[in-house]
C-alpha cells in the first residue's frame, strides 16, 4: 500500500462520523473542508502514512448523496 494516499468513506452525517472515528482511532480529525463545486464537506484523520477522508454531501443531488442512496 505504498502508493495509497488516502481512503475516502461516504457518510450521511459528518458530525456523528467524526465522533465515531475519533473514538475508534483515538484522536480527532485534523481538518474539515467544503468543496462547493463537488457538493461535499470532508473531514480528514491522520493514520500514519495514510489518511482517512470522510465525505458528506452538502445537497441531495451531489455525487456522495447519490452514492449513499444507491447503497
Amino acid at each position: 500500500m505504498k502508493d495509497l494516499e488516502h481512503i475516502g468513506i461516504a457518510v450521511k452525517n459528518l458530525e456523528h462520523s467524526n465522533t465515531l472515528f475519533a473514538s475508534l482511532l483515538g484522536k480527532p480529525h485534523y481538518k474539515i473542508e467544503e468543496v462547493v463545486s463537488e457538493h461535499v464537506k470532508t473531514s480528514f484523520f491522520d493514520v500514519g502514512t495514510h489518511k482517512i477522508e470522510l465525505l458528506e454531501s452538502t445537497n441531495s443531488t451531489g455525487p456522495i448523496a447519490k452514492f449513499i442512496a444507491r447503497k
